[in-house]
């Protein structure tokens, strides 16, 4: 405990939490198979100062850091071990500046995805990344898994948006990476090689991200197909056409299903619909009308039996609602544990017919739902959490549905990370020399292996 003493020394009593009953709301994120541990203490830093403190003070005691966000993870990449310090960064939660004349901001990592959307709306400003659990999650944690969400076909994920870091390093220096120039050049690209790193590199202190002009109202198509194959087919030939709407997301008919029950509303697909579409175009007036237009067009050419366009705000945000609710809805069945797996748009319908048979061979619900635009599906298998024969199907589905989406040419993680449950898929998927290079990395940035030990690989 003399390290605890330490730190609440340095950062104030109120800053480091010791009690077993506190600091075990930080062991873990949102995903059930990953193993976690006890910390020995949780730090919360208000500047990049007590960061370096805690660093130093960590590695002079040889003990392992487990940076933290809002917890919101898929992956355990936040999961603590034992006899760490989880350090949590929630304090560090200020906008430091928006910049509308040159479209950028800098931000702790602290700072609340919605909230911060909010503040820079204020200015006529953007910032795209919306993660599904955008409404809690931070930016911090946004940045260390790259995550994504509903806006990446048209904006990309968070690494698209981030123009520079400032981290701490093992040794408690602080690095400053990247930029805040349109374009830029001058050595390694620094910033990336962060971006996505787990807390396995730094603890990432500030963020400094590009914004865009806020977008039009959007209009929104939904279009209802009798099979996953000729979804597939249409965002097949939608990508084809050259368009690219805001938005464009798939749900299959057991998620349709799960969202009406649970909303106790009809998304009009009706008796026997196999998949949903569902795009919006923030273009903007006549745009954003001709883009839907045809996106309509090609849904019924591809043989949807229903494609409607509104432009009414609050009847497309309803739709929307639809999407964004079905892990909630599915919470009715029992508990929910999704996956993360990107195949190119082609091979859509193959992998959510792969998880119809997976789902058979388990006995357990699979319901699929994801961002059509780029090929990330999210497959989430429902299981009862007090079976145990039911967890361990759940978690042989998890990984038949990883095998399913390699064999169709795709990578085990589009958005949610590696953590501590696909680090054998990591290998697999990168091989021996990419293993090579990574440990490579690690070792020169994090020689004593205490920053997110166990997490990626």
């Amino acid at each position: 405990m003399r390290l605890a003493e330490s730190l609440a020394s340095a950062l104030g009593a109120d800053a480091v939490i010791t009690d077993a009953d506190v600091t075990s709301g930080y062991q873990h994120d949102m995903m059930p198979l990953a193993p976690f541990g006890t910390p020995l203490a949780v730090v919360f830093p208000s500047d990049t100062s007590e960061v370096q403190t805690v660093v130093r003070l960590c590695a002079e005691a040889g003990v392992p850091i487990v940076p933290r966000g809002a917890g919101s993870g898929l992956s355990g990449a936040a999961n603590a071990i034992d006899g760490c310090v989880v350090v949590a960064m929630t304090r560090m939660k200020e906008i430091l500046e928006i910049d509308p004349d040159n479209r950028l901001a800098v931000v702790q990592p602290g700072v609340v995805n919605l909230e911060f959307r909010g503040a820079v709306e204020k200015h006529g400003l953007f910032y795209p990344p919306d993660p599904s659990s955008y409404d809690w999650c931070t930016i911090g944690g946004n940045v260390s898994t790259n995550a994504g969400g509903l806006c990446c076909v048209k904006y990309g994920v968070t690494t698209d948006s981030v123009l520079g870091l400032e981290v701490v390093l093992a040794s408690g220096e602080v690095l400053r990476t990247g930029r805040r120039t349109v374009k830029g050049v001058a050595g390694y690209d620094l910033t990336k090689l962060f971006i996505g790193s787990e807390g396995t590199l730094g603890v990432i202190t500030e963020i400094t991200v590009a914004l865009r002009p806020l977008p039009q109202v959007p209009g929104t198509t939904i279009a209802a197909f009798p099979t996953t194959e000729a979804a597939g087919a249409a965002v097949s030939r939608i990508v084809r056409e050259g368009l690219v709407p805001s938005l464009m997301e798939i749900m299959d008919a057991t998620s349709i299903q799960a969202v009406e029950a649970y909303l106790k509303t009809e998304l009009g697909a009706g008796q026997g619909c196999a998949a949903l579409l569902l795009c919006q175009s923030d273009a903007g007036g006549a745009a954003a009308r001709h883009e839907l237009e045809i996106i309509e067009q090609v849904c019924q050419a591809e043989g949807a039996d229903l494609a409607y366009t509104t432009h009414d705000l609050a009847e497309g945000q309803m739709l929307l609602q639809a999407r964004r609710a079905v892990l909630t809805a599915l919470e009715v069945y029992g508990t929910w544990l999704t996956d993360d797996v990107c195949v190119p748009r082609t091979r859509i319908a193959e992998l959510i017919s792969g998880c119809e048979r997976i789902s058979a061979e388990v006995g357990l619900r699979i319901a699929v739902v994801g961002h059509a635009g780029d090929g990330n599906m999210h497959p989430t298998i429902v299981y009862d959490a007090s079976s145990a024969d039911e967890f361990a199907r759940a978690r042989k589905a998890f990984d038949d549905i990883l095998e399913v989406g390699l064999s169709l040419g795709g990578t085990i993680t589009g958005e949610h990370g590696v953590g501590r449950i696909k680090r054998e898929w990591l290998a697999r998927e990168i091989g021996p020399v990419g293993m090579k290079v990574h440990r490579a990395i690690k070792s020169a940035l994090d020689p004593a292996n205490l920053f997110n030990p166990g997490s990626m690989f």
